[in-house]
């Protein structure tokens, strides 16, 4: 991590699908407390497994995410493996993070890693649902549009399980 870059226009903001349908002065609500972050190349944005309390934005740049291969055993075998699942480009307004949001144990599910220098825009939990729950009709727009995204995210990993496994039969039938 290192120097706090600009978050840009609430023009570039509007393109990210969390904001979706929102007006410029709704968005200048999550604009006002969106903290900027500078990542170089390969640092870790995020580590799959540890506390997360924040939704991020990448402003700038591209990130790897992926999930560790395999369940650890215990405690005293290490496995590093992972697996890279996509890489993300600021090109497509992306965000994430989300699930630490609103899963019970806040850890998470993945690390993500910069693949060039990146500019984020940290969106912490206490400062998302605040403005959530004093605004109501900003918190039910960005609810739905998160919703929305995890939808399409849950079609995929299912779509994906689902040809991991045909391909697992189909070996196992050889």
């Amino acid at each position: 991590m290192k120097k706090r870059p600009n978050i840009g226009s609430l023009q570039k903001l509007q393109e990210y699908e969390i904001f979706s349908g929102l007006s410029e002065d709704q968005i200048d609500q999550f604009c006002k407390v969106l903290k900027p972050i500078q990542f170089n190349k390969g640092d870790i944005i995020l580590q799959e497994g540890e506390v997360g309390n924040s939704i991020l934005l990448l402003l700038e740049g591209k990130v790897e995410i992926t999930l560790a291969l395999t369940l650890q055993t215990n405690r005293s075998q290490s496995d590093n493996r992972e697996k890279s699942l996509i890489e993300l480009s600021a090109d497509n307004h992306p965000f994430f993070g989300e699930m630490s949001l609103f899963s019970d144990d806040d850890k998470r599910t993945a690390t993500v890693k910069a693949v060039s220098i990146c500019q984020i825009g940290r969106l912490d939990k206490r400062d998302f649902f605040k403005i959530c729950n004093t605004h109501p009709e900003i918190g039910n727009r960005v609810m739905h549009n998160i919703s929305r995204v995890l939808c399409k995210r849950l079609k995929q990993a299912n779509n994906n399980v689902l040809k991991l496994t045909t391909a697992f039969s189909l070996i196992m039938e050889s």
